[in-house]
């Protein structure tokens, strides 16, 4: 079945089935025309040796009759017979006739067609059907002519032969013609399977190199081995796979540098077909997603499409405009942009832009936050400056001792202005660049008791203890002492404001492999959750009551940052409700950082 299917079958058998129409037609001609060609010949002998005969007994009429018909049997051969005749009692028939193929006389005689031989003059042939003794009919092929003064009278001379003797010379060429036929196909039967085997033999190339292709294997070339069509096919296979290669390796090249533009974008990047299945994503869209499916409580694994993207996707598709659309998970806002792809006129998906803006949104909230907390922390010294002022100056003050109380509420007051200013002079400087560290070799231990004597009075004051903790094993490190002393300072002023009475505050310094650890852990009351992103903003206060008694400038946390990143260093919080607080920094122990 295989056979007939392929190109070689197929070729075989056409030009098999193609060269054996042409011998049967050829074949039928053929037979049709020797058959023609027999008794038009059998007819012109007979007719030649009736009139020979005729001629002969002419000539050699009367006592020479008998040398006359001699010489006339000799003219005919073994499967030729005649009858001469004279009238129905004089008649003569060639001997070694036999009589089952010998026509009677009578038959000639009473048959009009052959009576016109005898009263005419007309010659004749004709093809009659016989039967003799045994009951078979026979067919002859009879040509009469006159006998002109045959014994005085007018006679005919028939010569007829049986058309058996026909049949078989035609058996015979039939049998030639269908050898004939037969090599013919034979050997068209091999010539066409070896030319289709020919041809077939490059194609068979051809199609395994194409599987070899199909499999990646673009190097693969097929021999040219003729300079024919199917040389020129070869050609043109070798130069599609050249192609073929150099285009996979655009595309490949396309699309490792678009992997790497997706990857690298800050963005995320959805792609969505036309049905809204999502076909590509890279990383910070993945994580957009993640933060989607936490919220959801769906696994990673599924393919669904948050509702605010499908939403918008559908209106891009049915309005074929950009979509702008905004959604928050986890706390972080996302601005999503959806643009419609475009196949020729058709829409075949969408492409959704997925921009994190929580950074701009803090900012934003952050400057208003600045100009709100600037003029709140402003407001209140400048307010009491000018009415304790005014009090003095209208004499509300009468005696020595309210005047020396509110001359001190001023100082005071003016102290705070002028630690804010110089505060936000510093944070400007640090955040400006212009902070110059003066990086020392200092003594590790001496340094924290020093740090830590300052707080003892106000410790004893609210009856908390203060505990240190060193954990290093050289005693020498470089950093710059007055900026560390300074976080250290803001830490445990934070630390002593923000908790209960008899807690405790602990100091604890590791080294771990090339850092230095600093931590101040409190016993306090915990930050809650939602203010710890903020807590090393500028001017941002956990304590939303703002009270003088235990709010500060809300610029100490951001100083103490700002150090830290300048010493390359690094500063995180750590704080539960009800269960304290932890800040920890690390500040690298190489001085060639700074």
């Amino acid at each position: 079945m295989m056979f007939w299917r392929s190109v070689v079958g197929k070729l075989w058998f056409t030009i098999l089935l193609l060269v054996a129409f042409v011998l049967s037609i050829l074949t039928v001609l053929l037979l049709e025309f020797f058959e023609n060609y027999n008794i038009d010949q059998a007819r012109q002998d007979l007719t030649y040796t009736a009139e020979k005969i005729s001629l002969n007994l002419a000539q050699h009429g009367g006592e020479e009759l008998d040398i006359g018909l001699e010489i006339t049997w000799g003219l005919l051969d073994e499967v030729t017979n005649a009858a001469v005749i004279k009238n129905e009692d004089t008649y003569f028939y060639s001997p070694g006739s036999d009589e089952s193929v010998r026509v009677p006389i009578s038959y000639f005689i009473e048959d009009e067609e052959f009576q016109s031989v005898f009263d005419e003059g007309n010659s004749i042939d004709k093809i009659i059907t016989y039967s003799t003794g045994d009951l078979n009919e026979t067919q002859f092929l009879i040509i009469g002519v006159p006998l002109r003064e045959f014994e005085g009278e007018d006679g005919a001379v028939f010569v007829y032969q049986s058309l058996e003797v026909m049949e078989e010379t035609m058996q015979q060429t039939t049998q030639i013609v269908l050898i004939s036929a037969g090599v013919g196909l034979i050997l068209t039967t091999i010539f066409a399977f070896f030319l289709s085997s020919r041809i077939n033999a490059p194609l068979r190339k051809m199609r395994e190199a194409a599987f070899e292709v199909a499999r990646g294997k673009f190097d693969t070339k097929v021999p040219i081995l003729t300079n024919d069509e199917i040389g020129e096919l070869a050609t043109a296979f070798n130069q599609m796979g050249r192609q073929l290669k150099f285009n996979m390796n655009a595309l490949s090249q396309e699309k490792e540098q678009l992997s790497s533009i997706l990857s690298s974008m800050a963005d995320g990047v959805i792609t969505l077909n036309r049905d809204g299945t999502i076909l590509i994503t890279n990383p910070p869209a993945e994580q957009f997603l993640r933060y989607w499916y936490y919220e959801q409580g769906a696994t990673e694994n599924t393919d669904a499409v948050p509702s605010k993207v499908m939403e918008l996707f559908q209106l891009a598709v049915n309005t074929v405009n950009e979509q702008v659309g905004e959604i928050t998970l986890q706390g972080r806002s996302f601005v999503i942009i959806i643009s419609p792809l475009f196949n020729k006129k058709t829409i075949r998906g969408a492409v959704a832009v997925v921009r994190d803006m929580t950074e701009e949104r803090k900012l934003d909230k952050l400057r208003d936050d600045f100009i709100a907390n600037v003029s709140h922390e402003l407001r209140t010294p400048i307010s009491m400056l000018q009415g304790y002022s005014e009090a003095i100056v209208d004499g509300i003050a009468e005696t020595n001792e309210e005047k020396q109380e509110m001359a001190q509420i001023i100082y005071d007051e003016s102290l705070r202005m002028g630690r804010l200013v110089n505060e936000l002079l510093d944070l400007a400087r640090i955040q400006a660049g212009h902070i110059q560290l003066e990086v020392d070799k200092v003594e590790l231990k001496p340094f924290i008791n020093r740090v830590i004597r300052k707080f003892q009075t106000l410790a004893k004051e609210k009856s908390l203890e203060l505990h240190t903790n060193i954990e290093i094993d050289e005693q020498e490190f470089y950093f710059d002492p007055d900026r560390i002393e300074q976080v250290l300072t803001n830490l445990l002023d934070n630390a002593i404001r923000h908790i209960q009475e008899s807690a405790s505050i602990t100091v604890t310094v590791k080294s771990i492999g090339r850092e230095l650890l600093f931590e101040v852990s409190d016993e306090g009351p915990g930050i809650p959750e939602e203010d710890l992103p903020f807590l090393f903003e500028r001017f941002y206060k956990g304590d939303k009551s703002r009270t003088r008694g235990r709010s500060g400038t809300g610029l100490g946390l951001a100083i103490a940052k700002n150090i830290i990143d300048a010493h390359k260093g690094n500063i995180s919080v750590r704080s539960k409700l009800g269960q304290g607080t932890t800040f920890s920094f690390f500040i690298p122990r190489n001085t060639d950082s700074f």
